[in-house]
């Protein structure tokens, strides 16, 4: 399809990214615009469309021959069933249903859990523990893997892959590794290195300064707790 495409970023996060690498991984060709200083010579009917009550807190939109397309998730969906070249879903109807649920597995139990782990507080022990549980169910989903999506990256791979370039900063916070380790997640740790050194992935990478403030500004560590208390966590019986 030649219609012009353009990916507009109001902020810069990991669902903007999963849509970039979406664009990357089909070969298709695309403007980015950036909110802040780049929509002055958009129309007034897109513009009002941007600016609706339904749009204007979304972080990215994909903007398809003059129609927005809100919401990441959806997103990916429109991209992977307009453009049928590298499919990011499984062709299969069953496989799809499963991509589809570890989809929602991710966006409603392990990406929560993990932030979860993250705020300082008297529960923040209890939310670690949860967090490591849903990851060890991601775990045992790549065995016999060498991606979510088969030997390829896929829809599943894209959508968790905030787990790859935030380890970064989590490792800053938490200490070496504590939270994803060879020993503890084989599997985990291998899909990481594979994922965030496959094609187009790796040449679409957040720098480590992009991805550690990023993570500060959602996670700030308060002056009263010191750092050092996170690992006090007793990560082995986890």
């Amino acid at each position: 399809m030649g219609e012009e495409l353009k990916l507009l970023v109001r902020t810069s996060s990991p669902y903007t990214l999963r849509i970039v690498w979406a664009l990357k991984l089909k070969g298709l060709e695309y403007d980015t615009v950036y909110e802040d200083h780049s929509l002055a010579n958009e129309s007034s009917l897109l513009l009002e469309e941007i600016n609706s009550p339904i749009h204007k807190n979304l972080p990215v939109l994909l903007i398809h021959g003059g129609k927005p397309i809100a919401e990441p998730l959806v997103i990916l969906e429109y991209i992977d069933e307009v453009w049928k070249q590298n499919p990011l879903l499984p062709q299969d109807p069953y496989q799809r249903a499963v991509a589809r649920f570890w989809i929602k597995f991710a966006e409603d139990k392990v990406l929560p859990s993990t932030k979860n782990a993250f705020v300082w507080g008297d529960t923040r022990e209890e939310a670690i523990g949860k967090a490591l549980e849903n990851w060890k169910l991601l775990e045992e989903e790549l065995k016999g893997k060498r991606f979510f999506g088969g030997e390829s990256v896929g829809i599943v791979d894209i959508v968790v892959g905030w787990i790859a370039f935030s380890l970064t900063a989590m490792e800053e916070m938490v200490g070496p590794r504590l939270l994803v380790t060879q020993e503890r997640f084989p599997l985990l740790s291998k899909w990481i290195a594979e994922f965030s050194s496959a094609p187009i992935i790796g040449e679409n990478w957040p720098s480590v300064d992009q991805i550690r403030r990023r993570f500060y500004e959602s996670h700030p560590l308060p002056q009263t707790q010191p750092q050092a208390e996170f690992h006090g966590y007793n990560y082995e019986h986890a």
